[in-house]
């Protein structure tokens, strides 16, 4: 079985002189593999191609990918038209269960959500079909019932939406007024002191920091009476323990309601989900999504990048995790020292760094509860804002990606990073930034078309693009799936390693920050009072004062080795907090 896709968006026919029907060795035969549609543009048919590649490889504009799909799929349950994305399969939402789906961006999850809330009609591949025929297909399975109230309007929905920095663009006023307008089931007021942000209802939506807007999204999504609520990425711009604070009212709202989740903070997910769906595929070309299975097994089997039901392989390597903190670092020559500075600012909050050294060559994690100064510490060091009191002299280059970015530019995602380095077409450039980053397709794009996703991968690129003796990265992993995430954080090591250049990294996804980092900074104080920087300390004394601070310890799972929170108060939590290895315990699941 196989499928032809045409990015209908990047492909150009009339500057290529349309070398995909030319060089096509099907239509030399007299078939009509690929003719040209109304508008201009190829239509391939699947049934014709022999899946040669040629066309692939000949397109100038990377337009279009021929895939070939396991055989035991059936038709899909939507295809955006002749040559366009297909999507198998749809999750399953159960009243009582948080179900969560698993697996990168741009493989058709949103597809599924706006198919179960109604807002898209599934087509099953035939074009404009009725409901009748739909219910038809899907008798017998456990999705018939549902869809059938989706097909007649009673099923109600609540979404968070994954871009919660968009909604100061669609909403003008404070969170009040915002949040009054949802609160269909009473429980506002609730929601409000456990999310901490009580505090903020006389704020305008525009003066909002990303974890408030994520923290408010939330609120109105859960405070609104709904049969079905999906909440697209809790994890953005949340610290550690907001995210478990978040986990714990979903839970509480599936104990009554069918909740759906996406999430790609593999610790969290572990922790919200009953069951998880794996979603797989190519993305923008296909994509599978797989019955439910056991949140452990799902999550393992994805890691492993083998699914054993389903006997696919998703990926060619597993996500592997260290057991071990890592050994004590080698000793290495200073790159700038920095005395005593402050930062105060007229709201209250002031921010104490007593003076620290960052060393050449090293990658250091920065971690810390939001509001304690993080963002505040980096922007000194990039010369972005100036202390209150004592100076910071730092006779080197610095290049900085800051935590919110920006898509203001019209500029093409190529000429952007080839007006900050010459490096661009080079063999190292390429292997080494652009392809895992997978920005090779993103090139001929405009950097302010790009998706949340999207843009953290260039900002990263143009992060290091930048020649430098000092990158500093705020929340790199934002909005980024876990595959993503994990070849950014090779990128990140591997460049400050080839180039023995130091790096400074501020995140909330513990994974990440513990492949990354050779030492850690910890913030400590009271939020939007005060901040203090202790440390670099060295990994496994970093993690267990960091965790400490916030309650949380970790277990380690026996199959993958990766690391699980532990339930507060469990037997292993307070042996673990006893032993004062919150982290690094190798302790089984």
């Amino acid at each position: 079985m196989r499928l032809a896709i045409l990015d209908r968006d990047r492909c150009q026919p009339r500057l290529c002189g349309l070398q995909c029907i030319k060089f096509c060795p099907r239509v030399r035969t007299g078939d009509e593999t690929i003719i040209i549609g109304e508008d201009g543009k190829p239509v391939i048919s699947e049934e014709l191609c022999v899946g040669c590649g040629i066309c692939v490889n000949r397109c100038p504009f990377g337009s279009i990918m021929i895939i070939s799909l396991p055989e035991k799929l059936e038709e899909p349950t939507h295809r955006y038209g002749k040559n366009g994305f297909a999507l198998y399969g749809l999750p399953i939402p159960t009243v009582g269960k948080v179900t969560g789906i698993l697996g990168p961006n741009g493989i058709g999850k949103s597809t599924a959500i706006n198919i179960l809330s109604g807002t898209l009609k599934p087509n099953l591949g035939r074009g404009r079909i009725g409901w009748d025929e739909i219910l038809e297909y899907y008798a017998g399975s456990a999705l018939h019932d549902y869809l059938e109230g989706v097909s007649k309007g009673k099923v109600k929905t609540s979404q968070k939406p994954q871009y919660v920095d968009m909604i100061p663009k669609k909403f003008k006023g404070n969170v009040s007024q915002l949040l009054s307008k949802t609160d269909e089931r009473g429980i506002l007021g609730e929601l409000l002191s456990k999310l901490d942000i009580a505090g903020i209802t006389g704020r305008k939506i525009e003066e909002l920091s990303g974890g408030e807007l994520q923290r408010v999204a939330l609120a109105a999504c859960v405070a609104k009476e709904a049969d079905f609520y999906f909440i697209d990425e809790i994890s953005p711009y949340l610290d550690i323990y907001q995210r478990i604070k978040a986990a714990q009212i979903i839970r509480e709202l599936a104990q009554e309601k069918a909740v759906m989740v996406v999430e790609h903070d593999l610790a969290i997910l572990d922790l919200l989900a009953d069951v998880v769906h794996i979603a797989y595929g190519t993305p923008g070309g296909f994509g599978v999504i797989t019955h439910p299975k056991g949140v452990r097994v799902g999550i393992n089997e994805y890691l492993k990048g083998f699914l054993r039901e389903e006997n696919v392989r998703i990926r060619t390597e597993a996500i592997r995790f260290d057991v071990h903190a890592p050994s004590v670092a080698k000793e290495v020559s200073s790159l700038v020292t920095f005395g005593r500075f402050a930062k105060k600012y007229d709201e209250g909050f002031e921010l104490v760094a007593q003076g620290g050294e960052i060393r050449k060559g090293e990658v250091t994690g920065i971690v810390g509860p939001n509001g304690i100064g993080k963002s505040t510490f980096v922007k000194i060091l990039a010369d972005e804002i100036q202390p209150t009191e004592g100076s910071i002299e730092m006779n080197i280059k610095v290049s900085y990606k800051p935590q919110y970015i920006k898509a203001d530019e019209s500029i093409l995602v190529s000429e952007l990073l080839r007006s900050l380095t010459t490096q661009v077409d080079s063999s190292y450039y390429q292997t080494e930034i652009l392809r895992p980053l997978q920005l090779e397709r993103l090139l001929d794009q405009k950097v302010n078309d790009l998706s949340g996703g999207e843009l953290q991968r260039v900002a990263i690129a143009a992060c290091l693009s930048r020649t430098a003796d000092l990158y500093l990265l705020d929340e790199p992993s934002a909005h980024l799936d876990v595959e993503q995430r994990v070849m950014a954080t090779k990128v990140i090591r591997r460049f400050a390693e080839n180039n023995k250049v130091t790096a400074m990294v501020v995140d909330h996804d513990i994974y990440m920050i513990d492949m990354l980092s050779d030492r850690l900074l910890v913030f400590e104080g009271e939020p939007m009072k005060k901040g203090e920087v202790h440390g670099p300390f060295d990994m496994r004394h970093g993690m267990n004062r960091f965790l400490k601070g916030i309650g949380i310890t970790f277990r380690r799972d026996d199959e993958t080795k990766r690391p699980r929170v532990n339930k507060l108060d469990s037997q292993l939590d307070r042996r673990q907090k006893a032993e004062g290895e919150y982290y690094y315990s190798v302790a089984g699941s």
